[in-house]
């Protein structure tokens, strides 16, 4: 019988480890790759049958790709630790695994949550990610939103995880904040400069994409909370790429 590792990657992560790790259960190893937590992360996972690597944090493609690298099953699935495969979905990945039809992985849509509510348009209903695929056909690469790369096919799975990805506004603004600063070293590495546009235009361009063509003002006012916000975050990164540019930190 082929085998699945699941893989989730960790920073203080302590509400939501232990269900992550329960609903990759399934899985016949599971990796926690831990970035240093100071909470509690690491000993709710000691309390269950998962091996533990830490590694302090580069960039997420090297991190996932390092656990990767340490996983002793040929399928792999990657978890967030806010997310959670339901039992439909786990249905289909012991499916795929052992008829997997020519394909080197599978995409999978999330549910999103914010605050304990579904967040039903802003972009999220089309989100889909890649979270199972064999370890010797992909590899992971970006340095914010990680992509997978492969010369192989990739299929879809019919049922949708649960993504909890923020709690309340304080968490959100922290992983916006965190994403902009791995963007905005990203991009000054690539020796990009802030102009005019990137801060006066971009922002109201994000927020209009995700407010009127991604259908949020359909979540009502947690749709324009969403939007606003993405556009604070596209300022975010482009000041903090402009103080980079001026070695300004």
């Amino acid at each position: 019988m082929t085998k699945i590792t699941a893989i989730i990657p960790t920073l203080n992560e302590e509400i939501h480890i232990a269900e992550a790790i329960k609903s990759v259960s399934f899985a016949d190893e599971i990796i926690v790759i831990d970035s240093f937590s100071t909470d509690k992360t690491l000993e709710i996972a000691a309390t269950y049958n998962v091996k533990i690597i830490k590694r302090e944090f580069d960039d997420f493609s090297s991190q996932k790709n390092y656990a990767i690298s340490q996983a002793s099953n040929p399928w792999i699935y990657i978890l967030d630790a806010d997310e959670r495969v339901t039992p439909q979905v786990e249905k289909e990945i012991l499916e795929a695994v052992q008829n997997p039809q020519d394909y080197v992985g599978f995409y999978v849509r999330r549910r999103f949550y914010f605050a304990g509510e579904v967040i039903k348009y802003c972009g999220w209903q089309r989100d889909k990610v890649i979270r199972l695929f064999l370890k010797e056909k992909c590899k992971y690469q970006g340095v914010v939103h990680e992509t997978i790369i492969s010369d192989g096919k990739f299929g879809f799975f019919k049922n949708k995880i649960e993504h909890y990805s923020y709690k309340n506004y304080d968490h959100f603004i922290a992983k916006l904040n965190h994403y902009a600063t791995l963007r905005a070293k990203d991009l000054n590495l690539k020796e990009e400069k802030v102009n005019l546009y990137h801060l006066l235009i971009k922002p109201p361009i994000r927020f209009f994409i995700h407010y009127i063509i991604r259908l949020g003002f359909l979540d009502g006012y947690l749709g324009f909370f969403l939007a606003k916000t993405q556009a604070y975050a596209v300022y975010t990164r482009y000041v903090k790429l402009w103080l980079l540019n001026r070695k300004i930190e």
